[in-house]
């Protein structure tokens, strides 16, 4: 049995009931977060279990310590052990050292340069009919549609399904799977029962139950596309084909299950991920007319582009999807001015940093010119991590939310909204707008003509 760990040295932090202070962290983050940071400091400790001390960190000099420190001393994958019951253990998430370099490395290629802008016309024909599908001058929640339109991105561009019937079969368990960790009560449950494992009774079993299904039409592509490929069948340019070819140093593939943990990555993280970016950009422009009028005044121009990227940049400022990043220290170290043991985890909040008004002059503003003509410090704007761990999908999520705007201010002139800006909630490891980014289709620039139904219901 491991010692137990040392806490008297750490830095402060909410000392309360622990169920109150979980509660808060799980379902409060957007308050609760700040409000320890006035209280305690830069740095300050939330212990969310006997065996998961997290020290949060609000200093952008110190999160540049863990994104540059020793990965060996540093495990980002030990760290994100709450995601092995959904991703796997051969997750690239969820390796260390050597093994996590080698799976990066074959992982990489696809998401990037030419081969990533060769998925564009697919992404743009996908949004196309999902959005014209949406009602007119009424107001409705865009987060599913976006979900919607990101899964059947992956299943298409990562997996390759092309048959509309597959696709509609593949998203179903998968949209069950994650919808059943948005309700507070199970994710409380999944906190508190983690170190149950997955029995039958317990969150994490329901957990197992939803992804039976979905596990055994995963080994499904994987089984036919290497059945295709031993035919002698024509290539493939998904991203599925091409890790099956993809080879290590020692000209070793991958293995069926380390396929199938990258795939369900790719499908848990990567869609659900950017969907909810997409429904954040939307909630924050529709409550910006200045911004919005921009948008749809330069669509279609390559003018634009530049005030789009802006609008993008700073939505993940302001609604980072990912609240924070963590690392497990292997042995002790020291940040902030703090002696850290090991055993501890030290989390860069990116929502704290992201909110420093040393960095961001009237932080809780929406002002997409902050980033015109300008590039965000490697250290100061990460909503996609840093480091040697930055999230390898991030130029492919970045296009995609491009590509689907783009498509959207095409298509649809959005009206204002006079609202009140919308909760955060979480959804699972995703902050989500609480109402699901409510918005209005004032009108359709192109008419949408005779379009099939949506293959995946939004």
């Amino acid at each position: 049995m491991a010692a137990a760990l040392d806490t008297s040295t750490l830095p402060p932090g909410p000392r309360g009931p622990r169920l109150l202070t979980v509660a808060r962290f799980l379902l409060q983050p957007e308050r609760f977060i700040p409000e320890c940071r006035e209280r305690y400091g830069p740095l300050f400790t939330i212990t969310l279990s006997p065996d998961r001390t997290i020290i949060v960190c609000g200093d952008p000099a110190v999160a540049k310590e863990v994104f540059t420190g020793d990965p060996a001393l540093l495990h980002a994958g030990a760290g994100n052990v709450v995601l092995r019951p959904l991703l796997g253990a051969r997750s690239v998430l969820l390796l260390d050292g050597p093994e996590h370099l080698r799976q990066r490395r074959l992982m990489l290629p696809p998401f990037h340069g030419e081969r990533m802008r060769g998925y564009g016309e697919r992404m743009r024909t996908i949004a196309e009919r999902h959005v014209s599908q949406w009602p007119v001058g009424e107001s409705f929640a865009v987060h599913p549609s976006m979900q919607a339109i990101t899964l059947e991105v992956i299943l298409r561009v990562v997996f390759g399904v092309e048959d509309a019937a597959r696709v509609a079969q593949l998203s179903a368990p998968l949209r069950q799977l994650l919808d059943s960790t948005t309700q507070p009560r199970r994710l409380l449950g999944l906190q508190f029962t983690r170190s149950q494992g997955a029995r039958p009774r317990t969150p994490w079993g329901r957990v197992k139950r939803l992804m039976a299904p979905v596990d055994r039409m995963v080994y499904e592509e994987i089984a036919a596309r290497r059945a295709e490929a031993a035919a002698g069948g024509e290539p493939h340019d998904d991203i599925l084909s091409l890790l099956l070819e993809a080879r290590d140093e020692q000209g070793e593939p991958l293995t069926d299950l380390e396929l199938r943990d990258e795939l369900m990555t790719l499908l848990l993280a990567g869609h659900e991920t950017t969907a909810t970016a997409l429904a954040w950009t939307l909630e924050r422009i529709t409550r910006h007319p200045h911004v919005l009028a921009r948008l749809q005044d330069e669509a279609g121009d390559p003018a634009g582009a530049a005030y789009l990227d802006a609008v993008m940049t700073e939505t993940l400022r302001l609604r980072p999807v990912v609240p924070a990043v963590v690392r497990k220290l292997q042995a002790p170290l020291t940040f902030g001015g703090w002696e850290l043991p090991a055993g501890v985890n030290i989390a860069p909040n990116i929502w704290l940093i992201h909110r420093d008004p040393a960095l961001y002059p009237e932080p809780e503003a929406f002002r997409p010119e902050r980033f015109l003509g300008r590039r965000p410090g490697t250290y100061e704007w990460i909503p996609f991590g840093g480091g040697i761990r930055r999230c390898l999908g991030a130029s492919f999520a970045l296009y995609e939310m491009r590509v689907v705007l783009e498509t959207i201010l095409a298509q649809a002139r959005l009206a204002p909204n006079t609202a009140a800006a919308e909760r955060v909630t979480r959804r699972f490891v995703t902050f989500t707008p609480a109402d699901g980014g409510r918005i209005t289709v004032a009108s359709r620039r192109t008419p949408a003509g005779a379009s099939p139904a949506p293959l995946v219901a939004a």
